[in-house]
């Protein structure tokens, strides 16, 4: 089937109107027409989300290649995390002005038309520069490629973890000989964690921190036990809906019992790191919050989500660097972004002290990336992730978390049952299936979504 033509009106449609390209100052996309450094024959436009910690953490990485480099200048541009990121990055490619490297969610990619908005990788020049097929972890590989091309190449996972307060899950004797929280196979085990838990907590702190009214949280959270029970959202041709009700049920009346049961608060939906920090045993959270917690200087441990559903799986998504679309991409600007990307997605130890598990395998067995703690306890976590679909509307803040959390949300703070919350949740799948992508006008079974 042919692409329809792709205009940066359809872009700005689909991204929410006119106002969407105002809001970023369209003009902001520039040329790259800045003189390069004064010892570099190679300037790389390079852009991406990081903000805060991650933030520091990546210009500390291209400091460091740029001194290791001097011949390449990289201009590196942060810009709103987000939809508002995807939407420029899409524009910006769709007008023949995009930069040299990007990153993205991975989960993003497949709906962000790869061979239009995106170009793939050159896996011989990757090659060139150290980093191989081999170097990574299979399944996390094999959502990178589309059509049999390399799209996306992975830098981290960054997963949803159970961090749990040492001090406090001491009193009530819940740690092991190790010294980490006590391993949990079932929900009636996990219950029964939370309640000699709640026997050590100071009055006014909850037990569990939830992110009760977060529709991304609760979707991430859902994914997770979701797949713990082996549940599956569509079949392999992307024609039909597989989603199984019975397991979701499971899944929703667990979420919502840690209410009922007294353990997380309602009213404290969004304040579980502050509680966390403050002396609750538990909260979950994504690795990210690693920064926080060690820089507060708390005595804790951090584990993927505890598999009540009898599998291992916890929330996944992974940070990964993109090549948008340029229709004359090639040559020494080109080379300099597969040697950027080579370069960082090799040197990520410094990546990996905010939180996230490099993707780049040789990373993970060296003696400094074993030192570091928490990480080192959730490690398992790039064995057994929980992914969204790999369909066009699925990733990090897509349509399918803004359709599908919400229905989550109502079910954990009651106000639908977890019966009705299933067969909502099952229709907006159906509807979503029938969609067509507004990148290129392609519903998910016309889309390149099979690796």
């Amino acid at each position: 089937m042919g692409r329809p033509g792709l205009t940066r009106r359809h872009l700005l449609a689909s991204a929410g109107g006119l106002a969407v390209a105002g809001s970023f100052g369209f003009a902001a996309l520039g040329t790259g027409a800045d003189a390069l450094a004064s010892s570099a024959h190679t300037r790389v436009r390079y852009w991406n989300l990081f903000s805060g910690g991650d933030g520091y953490n990546m210009i500390a990485m291209l400091d460091a290649f740029r001194k290791a480099n001097p011949g390449i200048d990289v201009k590196d541009s942060t810009l709103q995390w987000g939809n508002p990121f995807y939407t420029k990055l899409a524009m910006a490619a769709a007008g023949n002005r995009a930069p040299d490297l990007g990153v993205m969610h991975l989960g993003r990619v497949t709906g962000f038309s790869p061979g239009r908005l995106l170009d793939p990788w050159d896996v011989d020049l990757l090659a060139k520069y150290g980093v191989r097929e081999a170097d990574f972890n299979p399944a996390l590989w094999k959502r990178a490629v589309i059509d049999g091309k390399l799209y996306a190449l992975p830098l981290d996972i960054h997963v949803q973890l159970c961090f749990y307060r040492k001090d406090v899950l001491k009193k009530a004797g819940l740690l092991g000989d190790d010294g980490r929280l006590v391993p949990v196979t079932s929900t009636d085990e996990w219950f029964d964690v939370l309640k000699e838990a709640k026997k050590a907590t100071k009055k006014g702190l909850q037990t569990l921190g939830l992110w009760v009214n977060d529709q991304n949280f609760q979707w991430w959270f859902f994914v997770a036990f979701y797949t713990q029970l082996g549940g599956t959202w569509f079949n392999p041709a992307n024609t039909e809906v597989t989603f199984d009700t019975d397991k979701a049920v499971q899944v929703l009346e667990f979420l919502r019992r840690h209410i009922t049961d007294g353990y997380t608060d309602p009213g404290m939906g969004s304040v579980g790191a502050e509680q966390f920090i403050n002396g609750a045993p538990f909260t979950w959270e994504g690795n990210w919050s690693v920064p926080v917690f060690s820089g507060a200087k708390l005595d804790y441990g951090a584990t993927p989500l505890p598999p009540v559903f009898g599998k291992q799986a916890t929330h996944a998504e992974s940070h990964a660097f993109v090549l948008p679309h340029q229709s004359d991409r090639g040559g020494a600007t080109n080379e300099g972004a597969h040697q950027l990307a080579a370069y960082v997605v090799q040197h990520a130890q410094q990546w990996a002290a905010g939180g996230h598990i490099p993707a780049y395998s040789p990373t993970l067995s060296t003696a400094a990336y074993k030192k570091l703690e928490p990480q080192n306890e959730y490690v398992s976590a790039m064995d057994h992730q929980a992914n969204e679909p790999k369909v066009w509307f699925a990733g990090s803040t897509g349509i399918l978390a803004q359709r599908v959390g919400p229905i989550v949300v109502s079910s954990t703070m009651g106000s639908a049952g977890p019966d009705a919350a299933a067969r909502r949740m099952k229709g907006a799948l159906t509807q979503l299936l029938a969609m067509k992508n507004p990148m290129d006008g392609r519903t998910a079974a016309q889309g390149g979504a099979v690796a």
